[in-house]
């Protein structure tokens, strides 16, 4: 079983988010750049997974998609992907002002 939940925001910016979530959970994000995500922020354990992009990523045609077009208000995105339900990051990313949680999906 895999825990994942998708958060977003309109209030931060990519950097800010960072910033806010390292803060918050004492992590170092590591950035990485994609040509179908273009750049992302990466924390990586054996406990999972956190990433933080822009919604708008680069497009084949030259114009922005959106990565998760089912929340266009959403210009920031937290994604987060654990082995098992982590309710203490749940709620630690709860309390990050202007950060909504959009999706969770058990897989």
């Amino acid at each position: 079983m895999t825990d994942h939940h998708t958060y977003g925001t309109s209030t931060h910016t990519v950097g800010e988010l960072v910033r806010l979530v390292s803060d918050c959970l004492g992590l170092v994000f590591t950035e990485r750049d994609s040509d179908y995500r273009g750049v992302y922020h990466l924390v990586s354990s054996p406990n999972g997974r956190i990433e933080i992009q822009p919604n708008p990523i680069p497009g084949d045609d030259g114009e922005d998609d959106l990565y998760a077009p089912e929340h266009p208000a959403a210009q920031v995105l937290l994604l987060t992907t654990t082995p098992v339900a982590e309710p203490a990051l749940q709620a630690r990313l709860g309390s990050i002002e202007g950060l909504i949680h959009l999706k969770h999906e058990t897989v």
